[in-house]
Order: C-alpha cells, then structure tokens, then sequence
C-alpha cells in the first residue's frame, strides 16, 4: 500500500444555502449525494475509482445506505465527511461515513453497500481478484457506531404516490439516480411532519433498476411511532425496485 495514502479519507465542505431545507439544515438528499461523491473521491485517489474501472468495463453501484444523524449540518457552517472502507468481500464492499462538525464532534454516520458490476452483463465483479485485489489494501478497522440497513417489510397493496421517471431523474450510468430514490420518498410525508420532527435514521436498499419512462408506485407502512417503511416498485410489471426506512424524532 502507498503510504502517503491514509485508510481514511477527509474532504471538507460548507453547508451552503442552495443545499439546505426550509429548516435551515443541509436536506438530506444534498448530503447523501455528497456521500457517494466523498466515495468516488476516496476511491479514485487510491486507484479504484469510477473513471479508472470504467477502462475495464466496469462501475461501481450502491446497494445499500444507512444514514443517522445528531443532527444536520446547519446553513453556512463548514463540516468534514470521512471515510473508509470497512470490508472487501467477494461481490460486495463495505464503506462507511462520519460527518464532523466545525468543532470537530461527530453529528453522524452512515454505513454503504457497494458492488462493482460488469457494464456489458450487468452482473458483480469478483472484488477479491479484479485489479490484483488491490481494494483489499485499504480495509481499515475504525468503528461506525451505527447498525447497518436491517429488514424492511410492506403489506400495503394501495399505492400513496406514483411518479414517472422523467430527465433529471436518470445519471450517469443511464438509470435512475441513487439520490433521487431519497427525494421521492422524503415527499411521501407533509411538510407538517418535518416541522415537528427531524428524521434521526434514513435506509434505502436498491433491488433493481429503474429506467426515464418508467413509473414508479411507492407504497407505505407506518410500523411504529416516527417509523416508516416504503417499498418502491414499478407500476406496469410490479418489480420491486428499492426498500426504504425512515424513522423521525
């Protein structure tokens, strides 16, 4: 491994005022789309990032995030994501997240599922032998005192909202943005709720993709005060695209 390159990587940032909700609080959408960047540029800086993998015909794709927060990053004030990768196992990675505050205290973590596929059959790389199992250099065994994604379950039949996938929905790799997933469920509730409350834990586990054309239906269950489970499927042929926890306080 080189030596000039940490296990844990540090990128600073400010809590702009375009990037914030009406609580004068980074939205949670802008800080997971900052988490998958802080994982692109961790991995590109040790040789493994998206642009270097796409040579050999291969990207990276989220499979799973798990995010809980002290608190948001607040309007204006500088904060630090760092990360690292927890574990490297044949066809999935483990990375994890902490944002620091300005005085350097923690407010938050999260945890993430990575899986490197093929872009031609769509199917995972083995990650313990692709790029001489270099990925496996950089397993660091710092703490991420957070449970990672759990179970999510959903009876309901009756969809609350079906949306179409439309331009600004679709990235890069030509399918739905990870993060957009996360808008579209956050508008699942009122603007009443996040008025009273804040969302303390978000999970979202993605099963398949999505496409601009399709439409989505989600479904929702309330399991518990502040807690709520949501599947996503689409609406013609009823796939499940993606599972989804949200707990406020």
């Amino acid at each position: 491994m080189d030596e000039r390159k940490s296990l844990i990587g540090e990128y600073n940032f400010v809590a702009e005022p375009f990037c914030s909700d009406f609580t004068g609080h980074m939205s949670l959408s802008t800080l997971g789309n900052m988490l998958l960047n802080v994982a692109e540029f961790h991995a590109s800086d040790r040789g493994f990032g998206i642009i270097t993998i796409n040579q050999g015909a291969h990207t990276w794709v989220l499979s799973r995030l798990a995010m809980e927060f002290d608190e948001m990053p607040r309007q204006t004030e500088p904060f630090t994501i760092q990360t690292w990768v927890e574990n490297v196992y044949k066809l999935f990675t483990a990375r994890n997240f902490a944002i620091v505050n300005k005085d350097n205290t923690p407010i938050g973590y999260a945890r993430s599922v990575w899986a490197m596929i093929d872009l031609e059959s769509r199917k995972p790389v083995d990650l313990l032998s692709v790029y001489s199992g270099g990925i496996s250099e950089y397993v660091c065994d710092r703490d991420c005192p957070i449970d990672g994604p759990g179970k999510v379950k959903v009876v309901s039949t009756e969809p609350v909202r079906e949306v179409s996938m439309l331009f600004s929905d679709i990235d890069i790799n030509g399918h739905v943005n990870s993060i957009r997933y996360i808008d579209h469920i956050l508008d699942l509730f009122p603007l009443d709720l996040y008025k009273e409350k804040r969302i303390k834990r978000f999970e979202i586990a993605y099963v398949n993709e999505s496409y601009y054309g399709d439409t989505l239906a989600f479904y929702l269950d309330e399991k518990g005060e502040g807690e709520f489970h949501i599947e996503v499927k689409k609406k013609d042929s009823g796939e499940v695209i993606c599972r989804s926890k949200v707990i406020f306080i």
